[in-house]
Formats: structure tokens, sequence, C-alpha cells
């Protein structure tokens, strides 16, 4: 899979683009390592990292990470990266910064399972095949949270609660309906017999404001991933109903039971990286694949993605894209089974 360039036919061009691209990237990758250093690009200038969400949620809490992992561990040439955030219309406004810069690998963008579940929906307004995306470091889970005095206490509480009214609970969602907080709540409630077409969803901006308002009681509900939930249920003022992961998390999540372990058998997991813009080449490629695999690698890393119930792992140019692909496809099927209830 390449780097797709901005062209007026993309769809019939895309099997020749990645051909071409793949054959310069294993070119790339079978430099001696001594040649590499000779030959390989590295950065001549600041970082610009563009954060496609507002400040608060995990998507911001990761990129901040990794922020902090390239220049602690020395991995940009000496130079800073800049943490932009530029949330808006579903993560729009952060991609057209990359659409400005073709094949400039110093401007980094967002990749996340969200931003695919708003392509497919129609909420965000772009292809995500129009960028690069380069590595994915994390595998989260969405989580279903109430307040600790919740008359709510399982899963089932939840369902049986929705089965009689569909109106009946707020459920928070961030920042958009039809991304991946949305649907990973709605694809177990349908499939354990709720209405979902009727359910009363309230979108915020950030999950960060979605569990602000759950806990001045304005929501009853909130789907969110484990960075905006955890510190709230160690604090006691939050409990964590189910998981979307096909198992149990570790940490903090150790006693979080799954959909699928309260009888409910859907999952709905999302990955998070870093993407590049179109042009880039296989040397660009090459440098930010090995920087951020040596960031997945660092302890502090670890322990941030640990921290949060999350899931640290590295996956890099060739399976992110074919993630990417596969996602896309997946989500189509997802959201034709959903229907209206999942935009």
């Amino acid at each position: 899979p390449p780097p797709i360039r901005k062209q007026e036919n993309p769809v019939n061009r895309t099997s020749i683009n990645r051909r071409e691209s793949l054959s310069l990237l294993g070119g790339a990758l079978a430099l001696p390592a001594a040649a590499w250093a000779q030959t390989g690009w590295k950065p001549t200038q600041n970082i610009n990292y563009v954060i496609g969400v507002a400040a608060g949620g995990s998507v911001d809490l990761y990129a901040r990470g990794i922020k902090s992992g390239l220049e602690n561990l020395k991995l940009v040439n000496g130079q800073t990266v800049v943490a932009d955030n530029k949330p808006g219309a579903a993560g729009l406004l952060a991609l057209q910064q990359l659409q400005r810069a073709p094949g400039n690998a110093h401007v980094l963008g967002t990749f996340h399972t969200g931003s695919i579940a708003g392509q497919v929906t129609g909420i965000l307004k772009a292809d995500m095949r129009e960028y690069v995306p380069v590595a994915m470091l994390v595998e989260e889970t969405t989580l279903v949270a109430v307040r600790a005095d919740s008359p709510l206490k399982t899963a089932k509480d939840l369902v049986d609660a929705l089965r009689r009214d569909p109106t009946s609970l707020k459920i928070a969602v961030a920042p958009l309906r039809g991304l991946n907080t949305h649907l990973a709540i709605v694809k177990p409630l349908q499939q354990a017999g709720v209405d979902v077409g009727k359910l009363t969803i309230a979108p915020f901006r950030s999950s960060g404001e979605s569990m602000t308002a759950l806990l001045g009681g304005h929501v009853d509900v909130v789907s969110a991933t484990g960075p905006t939930v955890v510190p709230q249920v160690q604090a006691g003022k939050v409990r964590i109903l189910a998981s979307a992961a096909p198992v149990r998390g570790t940490g903090p999540l150790a006693q979080v039971p799954t959909w699928r372990e309260q009888g409910v058998a859907a999952d709905y997991v999302s990955y998070n990286g870093v993407l590049l813009p179109a042009g880039v080449d296989a040397e660009q490629i090459r440098f930010w694949e090995d920087a951020l695999r040596k960031v997945a690698a660092s302890p502090e890393w670890i322990a941030l993605v640990e921290k949060s119930g999350n899931k640290p792992m590295f996956k890099g140019y060739v399976d992110s894209h074919r993630y990417l692909q596969s996602e896309l496809a997946s989500t189509q099927q997802l959201v034709g089974s959903l229907g209206a209830a999942a935009k």
C-alpha cells in the first residue's frame, strides 16, 4: 500500500500507486544499516504534530505521549515536536493541515479508528486512504460508565432499562455521533435487543467534556475510552458497566467484565497512531516508522498506556495500511446493520 497522492481519479489508480510505493519502500527497507545512516531522511526543522481533537480525551493524551517520547528519546534530530490541537468537523480541520503539506514529513497527524468510522458514516468529509498511516501504537477498548451513585450496577441493568424505554437515559459520546465511541455502545445494545434508533445520544467536543457532564448529572451514561474513565473510577466517582474488548483487560480494567461475559456477543476495538501527509517517500516513512517503534518500546510509553487500561503495541506502515482497508470494510458492514442509528 502506498502513500496515495492527490489526483483526479484516485480510485482507478490506487493499485498502481500501491505497487510502485511498496516497491520503493521494500528497496529502502533492504538497505544495510550503514548505508541507511548515510542516505536516510531526517528532520531539519520543527515537527508540527496536528491533533484532530480537543484536549482532554484519549487521542490527545496519546499524541502528547508520542510527542514526549520522540523528544525525550532524542529521535527527531534535535528538533522540537509542536503539539497543535485542531478540533472541528470530526477531524477534517486537522486533516486539511496535512492536505496542505503534501510530501512534507515535518507534519504529523493523528490516526484513529474514529476517523475511519467518521468517513463511513459521512460525518468526516474526507477519505482516509488519501493519507499515510505510518504506525499504530495503542489498542483501545471503549467503556460504558455511570456515576457511582447510579442505580445501574451491570450491563444487564442498562439493557433492561433501555429495552423498557430507549429514551429514558441520556448517553454521552464524543466528539460526534457516528464515530467510534458512539458505534461502540450502539453495537452491543442493538445485539442485546435495544431499539438503538430511539436512543438519546448527547455528543460532546471531547470525552473529557462527556465525563464532566456525567459527574455533573447532565447525562446518565458515558461511552469513552480508558484514559477518560479510569481516573474517575479510581477516585470513586464512576462505575464501569462493561468493556467492548473481546477479553478482559489488565491493570485497572482487570476487574471490568466485557459485554460478552455479560451475555452480549459484541466487541469494538479502536487503534491509535500516527499519519503522514500524502506524497511522502520511502525514506521519510522509514524514518518515522523506526522512531515510533522506539517510542512504543519505551518504558515511559508502556506505563502511560497501561495506566489508562489500554494495550501498548506496535504496527508499522504496511500493517497500518492493511488495517485501514479492513476497518473501512468492517465498519461499512456495521453501519449498514445499524442503519440510521449509526449517524
